[in-house]
């Protein structure tokens, strides 16, 4: 599954991208991540991607014409291979990202984020480049990378062969408590007093089908 990612800062992820099992994911070929700088789809000698909004107002939109370049360049590329590609632009007016976007999402060949900055993107880039716009909640960050970053990790968790084992793509996996070695532990409350904490004895048990009870009634 090929990720391309329009940003005016385009090594502002490279560090996430390039450790752990994003890195093994793309060494093994099942994904590749290509950022592409929008300050290089722009025709003045100055790269200007931006401009004062019209009707006023503080700060400055990202403009449509290199935004729309940049997609149309990243189709042009991948166009012989007959992927099914996705150009989502990443807004806080977006539809709400879960996992059931990321199951749908997956079923894609390419996906091309578009990051906004400033005060955002020209409205027409919504309209008439992106296919969706998407958010990752309901708070304000200064622009699209992170939740692009997101969204990548949680797709590409889904595709075959990227997590070694297949427990892992469990949906529940992270909503009960979890425990490792030591079996006891002594830490320091509130009240200043060292205190012994267990872990459950259901989980020491052996007994995998009271485990799976527990874990489904504390999830």
């Amino acid at each position: 599954m090929r990720f391309d990612i329009i940003t005016i800062f385009p090594k502002i992820l490279d560090s996430y991208f390039s450790e752990s099992l994003l890195k093994k994911a793309q060494d093994k070929g099942l994904i590749k991540i290509q950022i592409h700088n929008l300050r290089d789809f722009t025709g003045d000698k100055h790269h200007k991607v931006d401009d004062t909004p019209y009707g006023g107002g503080p700060g400055m939109v990202l403009k449509a014409e290199p935004v729309y370049k940049a997609v149309q360049a990243i189709k042009l590329k991948v166009k012989s291979s007959k992927l099914k590609v996705r150009t989502i632009l990443l807004s806080l007016r977006g539809k709400k990202f879960d996992q059931k976007e990321a199951h749908r999402l997956a079923k894609y060949g390419q996906l091309v984020f578009i990051c906004g900055r400033y005060e955002g993107v020209d409205e027409r880039v919504a309209k008439y480049v992106a296919d969706e716009e998407l958010s990752i909640g309901d708070y304000v960050l200064s622009g699209g990378e992170l939740p692009a970053a997101i969204v990548i990790e949680a797709v590409s968790r889904l595709i075959p062969g990227m997590l070694g084992k297949s427990e892992s793509l469990e949906e529940r996996k992270g909503t009960y408590p979890v425990y490792t070695k030591p079996e006891r532990i002594e830490l320091k409350v509130k009240s200043g007093k060292l205190k012994v904490f267990k872990v459950p004895p259901i989980l020491l048990s052996g007994d995998h089908k009271k485990i799976e009870e527990w874990r489904e009634k504390n999830s």
